[in-house]
C-alpha cells in the first residue's frame, strides 16, 4: 500500500543552493557553446575551403564528436588526459567535454549554412571591392547565423541538459547538487522534483529569451 509521506522542507531549505547550482548549469553550457560556435565556424570553413592536414584534423573533430558518447568524451577530458599528467578541474573537464562536443555538431549546422547562400552572393561581394575577409563577415556569415539560429538554441538546451554528466566527474552543477543533498537527506523524490522544475524553467527561458531575440534581428 502507498505509504510514502512527502517531506518538501529540506528542498525550500536548500533551494538557494540549487538555484545556484542551476546558475552554474547555464553558466558552463553558455560557456561551452561560445567556444563550440568560434571552434565550429573555424571547423566549417576549413573544411570547406583547405586540403591537407588541418582539414583532416577538422574531420576527425567531426567525427569524433557526432559519433562518440558525450559521456566519453567527458571522461576523455577528464580521465584520459591524466595520462599526460594534465589533471582538469570538474569545471573545466565539463567545458572541455561540452565545447568539443558542440563544435563537432556546430560545424556541420554552419557548414550547411554555407552551402544554403547562393554562391553568386560571394562574387557580387568581391566584384564590388570587397576582400574575402569584408564578403565574408558583412554579406555571408551575418546569413549563415540567421539560417542556423534555431539549430543554435537547440544546441544550447542540449548543453544545458547535458551538463548533468559533470556529476560523475565531481561537478557539483544542477544534477550534481541535487544528487548531493538526496543522498544526505533520503528525499530522493522531492529533490529529484523540484530539479525537474528548475531544469524545466531554465530550458523555457532560454526557448522564450531565443524566440523574443529571433523577432529583434529577423523582423525585416
Amino acid at each position: 500500500m502507498f505509504d510514502y509521506n512527502f517531506h518538501w522542507r529540506p528542498v525550500l531549505k536548500n533551494l538557494p543552493d540549487l538555484l545556484g547550482a542551476g546558475l552554474l548549469t547555464l553558466q558552463v553550457a553558455v560557456l561551452a557553446m561560445v567556444v563550440g560556435i568560434v571552434i565550429g565556424l573555424a571547423i566549417a570553413l576549413i573544411r570547406m575551403h583547405m586540403r591537407g592536414p588541418l582539414y583532416w584534423l577538422a574531420t576527425g573533430w567531426v567525427e569524433l564528436a557526432r559519433n562518440t558518447p558525450a559521456l566519453f568524451q567527458l571522461f576523455f577530458f577528464g580521465f584520459g588526459l591524466g595520462a599526460f599528467g594534465l589533471h582538469l578541474s570538474p569545471f573545466a573537464i565539463v567545458l572541455c567535454g561540452l565545447s568539443f562536443n558542440c563544435a563537432g555538431y556546430l560545424a556541420e549546422n554552419f557548414r550547411g549554412g554555407f552551402q544554403a547562400v547562393p554562391e553568386t552572393q560571394l562574387r557580387a561581394a568581391r566584384s564590388l571591392g570587397m576582400t574575402a575577409w569584408q564578403a565574408y563577415t558583412r554579406i555571408i556569415i551575418p546569413q549563415v547565423f540567421r539560417i542556423v539560429y534555431h539549430p543554435l538554441t537547440n544546441q544550447l538546451v542540449w548543453a544545458v541538459l547535458m551538463s548533468s554528466l559533470g556529476m560523475l566527474v565531481g561537478f557539483r552543477e544542477l544534477s550534481g547538487e541535487t544528487q548531493f543533498f538526496a543522498s544526505r537527506t533520503f528525499r530522493i523524490f522531492e529533490y529529484f522534483a523540484a530539479t525537474a522544475v528548475i531544469y524545466y524553467v531554465i530550458v523555457k527561458i532560454i526557448l522564450l529569451a531565443s524566440r523574443l531575440l529571433a523577432a529583434r534581428l529577423f523582423r525585416y
